[in-house]
């Protein structure tokens, strides 16, 4: 079995470089890297109040990834 690196992205450049070199480097859609590059740009300025994410806690990051509590009483009742 090989012994491969993990890719990372220049620390030296602004995030949102970064996600798009990951992005490009796993080959990912155009389409797909502006829609995932969208979403982190919301995320930071309406959630973090334009707190970058390195600063962030966990509790901030669970805000954008668990689903709302509306949607988790819709499953409930079905």
């Amino acid at each position: 079995m090989e012994n491969k690196t993990k890719f990372r992205p220049d620390p030296g450049i602004k995030l949102m470089d970064q996600v798009r070199q990951v992005l490009r480097y796993h080959h990912y859609a155009y389409r797909t890297e502006n829609t995932y590059c969208d979403w982190i740009v919301r995320y930071i300025k309406y959630f973090c109040s334009k707190k970058h994410p390195r600063d962030m806690g966990k509790t901030e990051i669970d805000v954008l990834i668990s689903p709302p509590a509306s949607l988790e009483t819709q499953r409930a009742q079905r």
